[in-house]
């Protein structure tokens, strides 16, 4: 007795298991070594990379949830060594980007919602129930702690650490901690950044660079002229610079 519905034209890979009471619709990739579980749904448009692993009730690909929604065609691409917990719910693309995406060695814990649109990057941790809205754009290693919601068309630099339980506002440079309410920086992500071999010095700039932006009570324009013109050059400065002035919805608040 077949416990599963896949359809034929499915592309499945090689050492693929699909537990019972999961449905796999037409317009679907699965690429080698990936293990699904049981009572999952993976509707049309789905792409999922090698040796991931989706667990029990998670439903990956279904429309967007956005009035402007019009049945465009869409995906949702998820990379390799992608873990999808316990019922999460990660909706593909509208003609606004027409893809949703996660990417290589992310982790989604239980009952996270991702919406349309959205993309995390690599190597991200996203813990349980946090919400993401529509066009959110996760940066490579953000940590986002659990019960948090972040509004649509925010940004998390890369490196970033937010608090359990915050509320995402704006927009969260690169290599700090995020926290409080209304969500202020509260240092810098030292110890991630020392884990994935940022130097001493790499983490020192960082942190007088904050420091500057976000302690001393500097005028942004001031402080941003400042570091451009004292600090030595260097990716890390590059990166934040570079962030600040793309930040199209503001950057959280320094600190209080």
């Amino acid at each position: 007795m077949e416990l599963n519905v896949v359809h034929p034209n499915a592309k499945i890979g090689k050492n693929v298991t699909i537990s019972p009471f999961t449905v796999v619709e037409e317009d679907v990739v699965i690429g080698d070594n990936s293990w699904i579980g049981p009572n999952v749904s993976i509707m049309n448009g789905v792409q999922i990379g090698k040796n991931c692993k989706v667990f029990q009730g998670a439903v990956l690909g279904a429309v967007p949830q956005d009035l402007k929604f019009d049945g465009e065609e869409s995906i949702l691409e998820i990379a390799d060594n992608v873990v999808i917990r316990e019922y999460c719910t990660i909706n593909r693309g509208t003609k606004a980007n027409f893809k949703t995406y996660i990417g290589a060695n992310t982790l989604i814990m239980a009952y996270v919602h991702v919406a349309h649109d959205c993309i995390i990057h690599n190597n991200c941790v996203v813990a349980n129930s946090v919400n993401l809205a529509g066009h959110i754009e996760l940066e490579p290693y953000v940590v986002v702690g659990g019960m948090t919601a972040i509004h649509q068309f925010v940004r998390v630099g890369r490196h970033t650490m937010v608090g359990g339980g915050s509320l995402v506002r704006k927009d969260v440079p690169p290599f700090v901690k995020a926290a409080r309410e209304p969500l202020s920086y509260a240092g810098i992500n030292g110890l991630g950044l020392r884990r994935r071999g940022f130097s001493e010095e790499q983490v020192r700039t960082v942190e007088d660079i904050y420091r500057i932006l976000f302690v001393k009570g500097i005028n942004r324009k001031n402080a941003l002229e400042m570091i451009e013109n004292d600090f030595p050059a260097s990716d890390e400065k590059d990166q934040i610079l570079d962030f600040v002035a793309r930040a199209e919805r503001g950057l959280m608040r320094g600190y209080r």
